[in-house]
């Protein structure tokens, strides 16, 4: 699927705007598009009435530049970034601190959004300390659903430290998955997993006072991704992490063009299951409401 691809989806399925990696699309991604076809591809969105959010697995420099470069050409309202570093955790930290520093630097008209992804490796305290290191408004925390699980944490726990600062989010499900004396994570079809999606839809959409404090929603259905154990019960005091690649679903060895049409189904799939819960929410607050 090609970004203009996802435009058409967004419209299909009645979504209000699209989350969108850098290098989603491969040979036909944003980072590989021309500047005349994401002015293009940002047009079409504008035209649709979709937003754009922009999505990168960095927080090094030259990396985390273009990708707000191209965000800020296709008029996207936010960009996701995460640290990918091999190290101890104390470098990982102060390694992304360094980087999310520039982000002012980067984006100086404050077109744009930030948020800081958990991504397997680093705590909810530790991204909550990043965040509050750095002081900038517009860099807040995207949670994402199962992220948490490789770092010994669950869910609820994890969304009650980060619930401060949380204005997007990643809605999955997986089923947690012993690994050494730690949790791994394997993506599989919303509703069929572990995580208490509901519940932790409940607890997003009552963040904030007067305004919604989450401003989007982005769904995510990666059947079949596995991420291993980041974080121990037995590691010592700053421990390491290894070097990892960004985010990836091997899709196999079998028909390409027959994995990617049962994807599209499935992120259907997706929409009308989280549907589903919504409604659901929606009934059981209205019959709080009701009761005498």
């Amino acid at each position: 699927m090609a970004p203009p691809d996802l435009l058409g989806f967004a419209v299909e399925q009645g979504l209000v705007g699209v989350k969108i990696h850098v290098d989603d699309g491969e040979a036909a991604s944003l980072r590989a598009m021309p500047h005349t076809a994401l002015q293009g591809f940002g047009a079409e969105a504008r035209a649709l009435g979709l937003a754009v959010h922009v999505e990168t697995s960095t927080t090094a420099e030259d990396d985390l530049a273009q990708a707000v470069a191209i965000a800020q050409v296709v008029g996207a309202s936010s960009l996701r970034c995460y640290p990918r570093y091999e190290g101890r955790v104390s470098e990982i930290i102060a390694r992304a601190t360094e980087d999310l520093r520039r982000l002012e630097r980067f984006d100086p008209g404050g077109q744009m959004r930030f948020t800081l992804e958990q991504h397997e490796d680093l705590t909810s305290t530790e991204l909550v300390g990043i965040i509050e290191r750095i002081g900038n408004r517009r860099l807040s925390l995207l949670f994402d659903f199962g992220n948490m699980i490789n770092a010994f944490e669950t869910p609820l726990a994890a969304l009650a430290i980060q619930a401060p600062y949380i204005t997007e989010v990643h809605v999955k499900d997986c089923l947690i998955v012993p690994d050494r004396d730690g949790w791994a994570h394997l993506a599989c079809v919303s509703g069929a997993g572990h995580l208490p999606m509901q519940a932790l839809l409940v607890e997003l959409l009552l963040l904030g006072s007067d305004l919604p404090q989450v401003t989007a929603f982005g769904l995510e259905e990666e059947e079949a991704y596995f991420a291993p154990a980041l974080r121990f019960p037995s590691d010592q005091p700053d421990p390491f992490i290894p070097a990892r690649s960004q985010s990836y679903t091997d899709p196999g060895t079998g028909d390409l063009a027959r994995r990617l049409v049962r994807e599209a189904a499935a992120a259907r799939v997706q929409v009308a299951t989280v549907r589903a819960m919504l409604v659901d929410i929606a009934a059981e607050a209205d019959d709080q409401r009701n009761r005498p």
